[in-house]
C-alpha cells in the first residue's frame, strides 16, 4: 500500500469521526447510549464509503507449490491383448498411480495411445494401430518448456507414424516399461509386403515380399502367392540362427482386369505360436489403359521435376517431357501441360484447336502474355515487366471436384509479373492471389470448361516450394500429392458432370480408415450444401445392412465406414430429395496388423531409453522403475509466491456492509422517535 493511501485513509478516518461528531454531538442536547451507538454507525457508513472510493489495492501473498509432471502412457492397442498383457497393463497402471510417494513428488498425468493420444485412466484394448510418434508430439506440447519424465507402458511394437525412437525430447527421460513374454519362439513371419494398387492389362507386377525367422535352428520354409485355388508363384527360403531374414522379389502376371484378390503365406512342419502373421492378403487393381500426361517447356526449371514426380505418385498416370518443337501428335496424350508458353508453342496451340486436348497452363516470368491472350480467352492479363511473389488464399465455394484446404495460405509465395488478371465467362477459382496479405481480387487457380474443353491455369513460378512446404507441415509429400492428382484427374476426364459424385477405393485394409466421400450438385453445377446423402452399406455374403448418413464437410459429404469386418460389400449413396443414387462396391482384405507380433520390441525401447538417457524396465521391474523416479534428484517440487493484488472496489460484501449499516441507524432513530 502506498503512502499516498495512508495518508488519504487517514483523512477519511478523520473527515469520518468529524462529520459524525457534528451530526450527533455538536450542539447535542444529551450524550445517551443511543447517540453513542448512532455515531458509531454513522461512523462507520461514512468512513466505509470513503475507503470504496479511495478504491486501495489489497495485496494477499500465498506459498504455491508446483510439482514436476510425471505423464504415464499406456498402449491401448490390440496387440496388448494378442500378447495376453492386458491384465499385467492394468495392474502395472493402478500401482504406478496408487503410489503415495509417486503421488506426493509427481503430478501424475494419465494417458492412452493407440492411433490416437488422448487422456484417458480406463483402457479397452480394442486399438486397431500403434502410433507412439502421436506420444512423443503431444506430450512436447502438453509440457512445453518443461523438464519431466515419462513411462510408457507398451510392448513397442508400432504399426503406423514415424520412428518413435527420434521423435521424443532428449532433454526429458524416457522410462519403458516392457510388457509381453520376451521368450523366443519359433516364430515364421511376413513382415512387410509391397505392392503397387494398380497394374496395366497384360503387363506383369512387381511384388516385393520380406520374411522374418525367430529362432535358434536352421529352419526351410515354403513361400506361395495365390489366387482363389491356384498358385501363381512358389519360393523355398531357409532360415538359421545368422539368418533371420529373406526377400523375395517376384513379378506376376497382370491377366484379367478389375480387382484381383491375392493371398502370400509361408510355412514350415514347425509348429509356431502365431500362425496369423504367416499369411498376408493383397489386392491389385488391373486396368486396360493409361494416360499420358505430355509437360511442354521450352526452360529448365525445378518446378517441372515437381509436377512430374506429383503425377506420377499415381500408376496409372505416365508422364513426359518435350520441347515445343518436339510435339507432332496430340491424339495419345490425356493432358497437356504447357509450362510458360512463349511463341515457340505457337504450333502447339494451333494443333490443340483440333485436337481439343485439356491442357494446364503455367505462368511465370518468362511467359509471354500477349501471345497468352492471343491463344485464349477465359483469362485476360495485362501485365508489366515488374517481378511480384503472390500469396494464395483458399476458395472455400469452389465445387468443380471435391478438395481440401491443405494449407495453402502457409505456402510460399509464387513469382509472377506484376499486372492484372480478370476472368472472361465461367471460370472458377479454387485460389485467389494477395500480396503482401492484400486481396487482389485475382485468380491464382483457376478452371475454365468451353464447349467441352477445360484448361486450368496456375499464374506463378516455384510451386515446387509448395510441395517442400507440404511435405514440411505433414512429414508426407501426400497431401500435396493428392491435390495434384485431383486436377489431372479433373482435366483427363472430359465427360459430362453428373450431379452425384461419388469417391471411393476398390479396396480396404482391416484397421485402415474406410471413408466415402460424395458431392451433390444442383441444376446449376453448383454444390448443394442442403443435400441429403445417405449410404446403405450390404455385406455380400451375410447380406447384414448398416445405413449412415453423409456429414456435410469443406465442400463435400463424407461417411467414416470404420468397424466393419472383412469381407465384399456392396453400397448405395442416395440423395433424399432427388432420388438420385449411386452404386458401387469394395472389399475389405482380412489383415489385422496388430496380431502380427510375438514378441515385444525389447531393442527398440532400449534404444528409445538410450536416447533419452532414461532406463527400460521389465513388467516385474516395476518396483524398480518407481525407486529410479523417486531417487531422481532432478525432479523437484517448485515453491512459488504467488502475490494476489484485488481492489477495494471489487468486494461485494462492503458495500452490503455500507448498506446494511445506514439501514440500522434508520430503524434505530425511527425506533427512538429522531426522525
Amino acid at each position: 500500500m502506498t503512502t499516498n493511501t495512508i495518508l488519504l485513509l487517514l483523512l477519511s478516518l478523520v473527515i469520518a469521526v468529524g462529520l459524525s461528531y457534528f451530526q450527533y454531538f455538536f450542539k447535542a442536547k444529551s450524550k445517551s447510549n443511543v447517540i453513542w451507538l448512532l455515531a458509531f454507525l454513522r461512523f462507520l457508513a461514512i468512513f466505509a464509503l470513503l475507503v470504496l472510493l479511495i478504491n486501495p489495492i489489497m495485496t494477499q501473498n500465498s506459498l504455491e507449490i508446483t510439482k514436476t509432471p510425471l505423464a504415464i502412457a499406456v498402449d491401448n492397442s490390440s496387440s496388448i491383448t494378442a500378447l495376453k498383457s492386458d491384465k499385467t497393463v492394468s495392474d502395472l497402471y493402478q500401482k504406478l498411480i496408487s503410489n503415495p510417494a509417486l503421488k506426493e513428488k509427481f503430478e501424475i498425468q494419465s494417458y492412452q495411445f493407440d492411433a490416437d493420444f488422448k487422456p484417458s485412466s480406463t483402457f479397452d484394448f480394442k486399438g486397431k494401430q500403434t502410433n507412439l510418434d502421436e506420444v512423443a508430439k503431444n506430450l512436447k506440447s502438453i509440457n512445453k518448456n518443461l523438464i519431466f519424465p515419462t513411462v510408457i507402458i507398451t510392448d513397442g511394437n508400432q504399426t503406423t507414424g514415424n520412428d518413435y525412437v527420434y521423435r521424443f525430447d532428449p532433454v526429458n527421460k524416457v522410462y519403458p516399461l516392457v510388457v509381453g513374454d520376451t521368450t523366443t519362439f519359433f516364430d515364421l513371419k511376413i513382415n512387410q509386403l509391397n505392392v503397387n494398387k494398380y497394374a496395366f492389362h497384360k503387363n506383369k507386377f512387381p511384388v516385393e515380399v520380406f520374411l522374418q525367422y525367430a529362432g535358434d535352428k536352421t529352419a526351410n520354409a515354403d513361400f506361395t502367392i495365390s489366387q482363389g485355388n491356384s498358385v501363381v508363384a512358389r519360393e523355398k527360403v531357409s532360415f538359421s540362427s545368422s539368418k533371420k531374414t529373406a526377400t523375395i522379389n517376384l513379378l506376376l502376371p497382370a491377366d484379367k482386369v478389375g480387382l484381383q484378390i491375392f493371398k502370400a503365406a509361408i510355412s514350415s512342419n514347425a509348429k509356431e505360436k502365431n500362425s496369423y502373421n504367416n499369411i498376408k492378403n493383397f489386392a491389385v487393381e488391373v486396368i486396360d489403359q493409361k494416360s499420358t500426361i505430355a509437360i511442354v517447356s521450352s526452360i529448365n526449371h525445378p518446378d517441372i521435376a515437381s509436377l512430374k514426380r506429383s503425377i506420377e505418385v499415381n500408376a496409372q498416370r505416365k508422364v513426359i517431357l518435350v520441347k515445343p518443337n518436339e510435339i507432332n501428335q496430340l491424339q495419345d496424350i490425356s493432358v497437356l501441360v504447357l509450362y510458360q508458353p512463349t511463341t515457340a508453342f505457337k504450333a502447339i496451340f494451333d494443333n490443340n484447336k483440333l485436337a481439343g486436348t485439356n491442357t494446364f497452363i503455367f505462368t511465370g516470368n518468362n511467359t509471354d502474355f500477349n501471345f497468352l491472350n492471343q491463344q485464349q480467352h477465359n483469362l485476360v492479363f495485362k501485365m508489366s515487366g515488374q517481378r511480384e511473389d503472390y500469396l494464395s488464399e483458399f476458395q472455400s465455394q469452389f465445387n468443380l471436384f471435391a478438395i481440401e484446404n491443405i494449407g495453402f495460405e502457409n505456402f510460399p509465395p509464387l513469382q509472377n509479373l506484376f499486372g492484372t488478371v480478370t476472368t472472361n465467362g465461367n471460370v472458377s477459382v479454387l485460389l485467389s492471389s494477395k500480396i503482401r496479405n492484400v486481396a487482389t481480387n485475382a485468380p491464382l487457380l483457376a478452371f475454365a470448361e468451353n464447349q467441352g474443353k477445360r484448361t486450368a491455369f496456375l499464374l506463378g513460378e516455384n510451386s515446387w516450394k509448395w510441395r517442400l512446404q507440404s511435405h514440411i507441415d505433414n512429414q508426407s509429400f501426400e497431401k500435396y500429392d493428392v491435390f495434384i492428382d485431383k486436377i489431372i484427374q479433373y482435366l483427363a476426364s472430359s465427360t459430362t458432370r453428373k450431379s452425384l459424385v461419388v469417391t471411393h477405393e476398390s479396396f480396404y485394409n482391416s484397421g485402415e480408415a474406410i471413408v466415402i466421400n460424395a458431392q451433390y450438385f444442383n441444376k446449376n453445377y453448383e454444390f448443394d450444401e442442403k443435400a441429403r446423402l445417405t449410404i446403405t452399406v450390404t455385406n455380400t455374403a451375410t447380406k447384414q445392412t448398416k445405413n449412415y448418413d453423409l456429414l456435410k464437410g469443406n465442400n463435400s459429404f463424407s461417411a467414416n465406414l470404420d468397424g466393419l469386418t472383412a469381407g465384399k460389400y456392396n453400397f448405395s449413396v442416395k440423395e433424399l430429395n432427388t432420388n438420385t443414387s449411386y452404386s458401387s462396391h469394395f472389399e475389405i482384405l482380412d489383415f489385422d496388423i496388430e496380431k502380427q507380433f510375438v514378441n515385444p520390441d525389447v531393442a527398440k525401447l532400449k534404444q528409445l531409453a538410450l536416447q533419452t538417457n532414461g532406463k527400460a524396465f521389465f513388467e516385474n521391474q516395476a518396483d524398480n522403475l518407481i525407486n529410479t523416479l523417486l531417487e531422481n534428484r532432478e525432479y523437484k517440487s517448485i515453491e512459488k509466491n504467488v502475490s494476489t493484488k484485488t481492489p477495494l472496489i471489487d468486494w461485494v460484501w462492503l458495500l452490503i456492509l455500507i448498506a446494511s449499516l445506514l439501514t440500522i441507524e434508520w430503524f434505530v432513530r425511527k425506533y427512538n422517535g429522531l426522525l
